[in-house]
């Protein structure tokens, strides 16, 4: 018994002394908690939305009041013509465009009836669904109260549209999604771990001692993960247009040149993690948790990044796959142009530089 207890005296130290363990132990279970708790919401906030104030009345003026009043909404500006709402969704400045009809308030008195449009930019399935609801509650509750201090009874008829996925497909939502997580798990995973095991079989030696220079070893790693990841994407993308109808509405040339440019930024990605990682395990580990989760928690992929607190958001910021995530629903769903997505797309090209010259500056040609 002295000796098994010992033993596990023994297990207890190495498990201390082993910084890894210790972050997987106690910290890689905070971490979770945290992200899934403030992640992890069906609430919304500060959803953006547009007004189109066709009456001008007092009544419409109110309802306006209340809309922003009820802390889940903010202002994106005023329309004045119906071209102004594609305009307002592509700019993903507003999520929400509200429409009241000309003479609302004289409907109310004459005809006991009115009608507002909530008309919603749907690239976003679960989020466009939720806004509605929590907006047409807002009026609706709104309109009902104001009811009850008149004698004869009226309603207003709230009436939605929902833009580039009118049918609420979760699919047009999954396919940009699970194309950046997929690009990314195996770009970066499949570099990372075929590098490392150079390194850690010792073959890398051989290698630099041969006429080939640093550089060019690297390069022949990576370059069949250029091609096999390219052709991933082509399979994804096909099998999203054949078998679930999502369409590409916009460039497929710029889709496919956005598309390497993303698996460039991984296999950079990867690269740096084996300049990091000792062993294949190592590097399998920290492609797997330093990416999986962030990139489905933090991208935007499956939980608005607007209801997020303001310290996620920021982290949000350094995912490549929210910027790609952008981009895609851009051009697949909105069918914008370059002038709509020249900021992602310079933000993804800032990361894929950045990791490469990190990765050069790390790579230790005498392999301590």
């Amino acid at each position: 018994m002295k000796r098994f207890f010992g033993f596990v005296k023994k297990e207890f130290q190495h498990i201390f002394r082993d910084v890894r363990t210790l972050v997987i132990l106690f910290v890689l279970p905070v971490v979770m908690i945290v992200l899934f708790g403030y992640v992890v919401t069906n609430e919304i906030k500060d959803v953006k939305v547009g007004i189109w104030d066709r009456s001008r009345d007092q009544a419409s003026a109110q309802a306006i009041q209340k809309i922003f009043s009820s802390g889940y909404f903010i202002p994106a500006g005023t329309l004045d013509h119906e071209e102004e709402i594609e305009t307002l969704f592509r700019s993903g400045k507003a999520k929400v465009v509200v429409v009241f009809e000309e003479n609302f308030e004289k409907n109310l008195e004459r005809e006991n009836r009115a009608t507002i449009k909530l008309i919603t930019d749907a690239s976003d399935a679960n989020s466009a669904q939720l806004a509605q609801t929590y907006l047409q509650g807002v009026l609706v509750g709104y309109f009902r109260s104001m009811n009850q201090d008149v004698h004869i009874p009226w309603e207003v008829d709230i009436k939605s549209r929902m833009f580039y996925n009118e049918e609420m497909k979760g699919v047009y939502m999954f396919v940009p999604g699970l194309m950046a997580l997929i690009l990314m798990l195996i770009s970066a995973l499949m570099t990372s771990v075929t590098i490392t095991r150079e390194k850690e079989f010792g073959t890398m030696e051989l290698l630099l001692a041969s006429p080939l220079k640093p550089r060019e070893i690297i390069l022949g790693k990576v370059t069949p993960y250029v091609l096999l990841s390219f052709v991933n994407a082509m399979t994804i993308i096909l099998l999203g247009i054949l078998v679930f109808d999502v369409p590409v509405v916009g460039s497929f040339l710029m889709l496919m040149l956005e598309c390497m440019l993303y698996i460039i930024l991984a296999l950079s990605l990867g690269v740096l993690i084996s300049t990091i990682a000792k062993t294949q395990q190592i590097a399998m580990v920290i492609s797997l948790l330093g990416l999986l989760l962030p990139t489905i928690l933090l991208s935007g992929f499956i939980f608005p990044i607007d209801n997020m607190p303001p310290i996620l958001q920021w982290f949000s910021t350094l995912m490549p796959a929210r910027w790609f995530i952008v981009i895609l629903k851009n051009i697949m769903l909105k069918g914008t142009g370059f002038s709509f997505i020249w900021k992602e797309t310079l933000i993804l090209m800032g990361m894929t530089l950045f990791f490469i010259l990190a990765a050069v500056k790390r790579f230790n040609i005498r392999l301590e």
